[in-house]
């Protein structure tokens, strides 16, 4: 991302120097003639734009050796100056269209082969947020955003964007949410984010959809609409201060297992929807969980909702249930070929 950054900040720096190099070659122009030719301000500015123009009207200045020498000198500066600038300015735009009509051509292309994606609407502080955790974790997805200045920013740094307005159900369709598995939309208006949520499970009945919300009403309603989560960023936001005075290190330790790399430990769901019939109804300690892959199972959901934090050891395997799980990736890997769910 640095990379990207600096890239940006370069391009218009060389845009900015070659506009300088034009000014005090005009600059310089006018001088120039006022000194040598001992002509006026305005007959010296005409002259240099004319120039350095190659317009050449006719001579407003009769020019002795010296200033004939000038004037070379001025329309050959002049010249390698203005191509400069030209040539910088046009590959800015034009790399940049290029940029962003390849990257849309790839993404589209590797949608189309994606399946059980994330789709992520608005690339906001919050938008960006929810996609540096998905790429720590290899989670696909695709980014939904209506801002082409913003696409073209950001358009180096791999994100599958997709220029539009969630809104409107083709984009949707085009970021294929029939086949995605969630949803989280970040826009700023809670109105956006109602009518996408609508949208979407129009869509797709079973999609998951996390939406950000403002206030408690429109949380409410976020959730009768179809959403499974509506989320309010500055309440999340004034718990986690409240959180960090009185148990810094409770969050510090959340953070590092849902925020780490998929070289170290993990936090973790998995869904025993299609648990095998000799497993059902055994319980954790049967299935020796613990001893055999060294992952930790520390919260399970039945399929009626209810929480077990910490489940026991005699707490028995039901289809349908949920297990949060602690562990390295190779420790829930060994998990998941234990239960067959590979």
């Amino acid at each position: 991302m640095r990379g990207s950054n600096y890239g940006s900040i370069l391009k218009f720096a060389r845009i900015r120097y070659a506009i300088i190099f034009m000014v005090i070659i005009i600059i310089s122009g006018t001088f120039g003639f006022m000194i040598i030719e001992k002509a006026s301000f305005i007959n010296s500015i005409f002259m240099t734009i004319i120039t350095i123009s190659t317009v050449g009207y006719y001579d407003v200045i009769t020019l002795d050796i010296y200033g004939k020498i000038f004037t070379i000198f001025l329309i050959l500066v002049s010249w390698i100056t203005f191509a400069y600038a030209v040539s910088v300015i046009t590959s800015h735009f034009v790399e940049g269209e290029l940029s962003i009509f390849m990257a849309s051509y790839r993404n589209k292309s590797k949608l189309k082969k994606m399946k059980n994606h994330v789709i992520v609407v608005g690339y906001g502080r919050n938008g960006k947020n929810a996609i540096e955790f998905l790429v720590a974790h290899k989670t696909p997805f695709v980014v939904i955003e209506k801002s082409h200045e913003l696409i073209i920013e950001n358009v180096s740094k791999e994100i599958h964007f997709l220029e539009g307005d969630a809104t409107e159900d083709n984009i949707l369709l085009e970021a294929h949410i029939e086949k995605a598995s969630a949803l989280i939309t970040t826009l700023p208006f809670d109105a956006d984010n109602l009518f996408i949520t609508i949208s979407a499970k129009g869509l797709n009945p079973n999609i998951n959809i996390v939406a950000r919300s403002s206030g408690d009403i429109t949380s409410r309603k976020l959730v009768k609409a179809g959403a499974s989560k509506a989320v309010m960023p500055e309440s999340v936001g004034g718990q986690r201060m409240a959180m960090l005075v009185n148990q810094p290190d409770v969050v510090n330790f959340f953070d590092k297992i849902s925020n780490i790399s998929e070289a170290e430990a993990n936090l973790v769901e998995i869904v025993c929807d299609n648990l095998p019939e000799e497993l059902i109804n055994h319980t954790i300690y049967d299935l020796g969980i613990r001893n055999n892959t060294g992952a930790n199972i520390i919260g399970y959901k039945t399929p009626d909702g209810e929480y077990v934090i910490n489940p026991s050891p005699d707490t028995k395997m039901i289809a349908n249930a949920k297990l949060f799980v602690l562990g390295t990736p190779l420790q829930i890997s060994k998990m998941k070929k234990l239960l067959n769910f590979d």
